[in-house]
């Protein structure tokens, strides 16, 4: 589960292109006349492409849509934590618990995994940012998180951070007033193909210790296939995809 090193929303550019069978510095023979209008009117440029990510953010749109998903999430957690034996639910980290868009930002909304993170002159690479604990909590899911626990509810958070940056990932979420019964990351040295294989696993082993999870949210699609739980919900994520 090895994220590209530069991996957005602002590569639809590149993707588009890829798409259409153009190769950037490869000659090809034409077989027929091509449009070049169309084919450019197709593609978004890199710039108008940050600038709507930028908005989308910058409005409150995301905001307001993110919460909506969080709110779906909630009315089923009140319904469903009175009945089922054990319950608890999973949430994943990054852009679900906590923000990243900082990092983000300073990237022209890419996604940059190593080296150094300057907030000030730019580039900033995502580990170092993580390892800096300073994300911030997305209010509505720490409201759910905390009316689990209320509701007595587990709060188990699944992750694909690497093992090293447990401390630094505690502490955030620590101090951005999150409580929890367990939080898992990748394990030493583990490599998987997709955020499924890793995720899926580690909820079958919360099942097998008797938990019903009644709720798993997150913002990759990766986040919630493969099973074991009774409701998933996807968050909105305007900047990245990861499989």
């Amino acid at each position: 589960m090895s994220p590209p090193t530069w991996l957005s929303a602002v590569a639809v550019a590149g993707i588009v292109a890829c798409a259409s069978g153009h190769q950037p510095g490869v000659a090809t023979e034409a077989a027929a006349p091509v449009q070049a209008t169309s084919i450019a009117e197709s593609v978004p440029s890199l710039y108008r492409a940050q600038r709507q990510v930028e908005e989308y953010i910058r409005s409150g749109r995301y905001d307001q849509d993110f919460a909506k998903v969080v709110s779906a999430a909630t009315a089923w957690l009140e319904e469903r934590a009175r009945t089922a034996a054990k319950p608890a639910i999973v949430l994943d980290i990054d852009e679900t618990s906590l923000s990243n868009w900082p990092a983000y930002r300073v990237n022209g909304w890419g996604r940059v995994v190593n080296g150094p993170c300057d907030l000030q002159q730019g580039f900033c690479g995502f580990r170092a940012w993580q390892a800096l604990g300073r994300s911030q909590a997305l209010a509505s899911t720490l409201a759910l998180a905390r009316r689990a626990r209320a509701l007595g509810v587990a709060v188990f958070f699944i992750s694909g951070r690497p093992p090293n940056l447990r401390e630094a990932t505690e502490r955030n979420l620590r101090e951005q007033g999150y409580e929890w019964t367990g939080v898992i990351l990748l394990p030493e040295g583990a490599r998987f193909a997709s955020a499924v294989d890793f995720k899926a696993a580690e909820r079958r082993k919360l099942a097998e210790q008797g938990y019903t999870i009644v709720l798993s949210l997150g913002d990759q699609e990766s986040d919630l296939k493969g099973g074991y739980a009774e409701r998933t919900l996807k968050l909105p994520n305007p900047v990245y995809y990861l499989p």
